[in-house]
């Protein structure tokens, strides 16, 4: 998904400058996004795994794309709101699984891609956004640091509920976060969020070290 996403919105971004620059009128951030989206669906093709429907944008998104992720505070508490009523909990009322498992999630950035069959879970990539593990030289900084997370946070349940919805969907919490919504989404099972989790929040994770 994050393969994806990275390779998604720089086009974005290149199609619409170039429309912007071809137009002879000047053009509001919704228009130039419009016909950015335009450009995407008439050129993009689907192939394996990797269909049409990833071009689609939800009610969210469009708002996020036509404010350039600023909505009115009122709105995008609103929208929050909405995000998070809709996350699925685990059903066993457990939110912390392996954190060994969860830093192979973070570390991979495999799945999701046109040449993936699609039977085999996606990796996180955290990596590429954020720092966790002290030991790991190459991160991301898109993200904030999550070293010492536990350490900070705690690893009792409310903590865990919060980290868990937190990495099934972000934009429960920041409407326009850049933060995939990897639960909302698809893109992590239950499984790998709980992993996560553990990764994030368990004493003995590197991350807490």
């Amino acid at each position: 998904m994050k393969n994806t996403i990275k390779l998604a919105l720089p086009f974005a971004a290149v199609a619409a400058v170039f429309v912007a620059g071809c137009a002879s009128q000047p053009q509001g951030p919704a228009d130039k996004v419009t016909m950015a989206l335009e450009a995407m669906k008439r050129d993009f093709q689907a192939k394996g795994i990797a269909g049409m429907d990833r071009l689609n944008t939800d009610k969210l998104q469009e708002v996020c794309n036509q404010t350039k992720n600023r909505p009115n505070p009122d709105l995008a508490e609103k929208l929050e709101a909405e995000q998070l009523a809709a996350i699925k909990y685990p059903a066993d009322g457990k939110f912390m699984g392996d954190w060994k498992a969860g830093e192979k999630h973070a570390q991979s950035g495999s799945g999701m891609t046109w040449s993936d069959k699609g039977d085999k879970p996606a990796g996180g990539n955290c990596y590429n956004c954020h720092r966790l593990s002290p030991k790991e030289l190459s991160y991301g900084t898109i993200g904030p640091s999550l070293l010492g997370y536990g350490k900070l946070h705690g690893n009792g349940m409310a903590a865990q509920k919060a980290t868990y919805s937190q990495i099934y969907n972000s934009k429960a919490f920041s409407a326009c976060s850049a933060m995939p919504r990897f639960g909302h989404a698809g893109v992590f099972t239950e499984k790998q969020i709980k992993d996560l989790v553990a990764l994030l929040l368990d004493p003995e994770s590197p991350v807490n070290k």
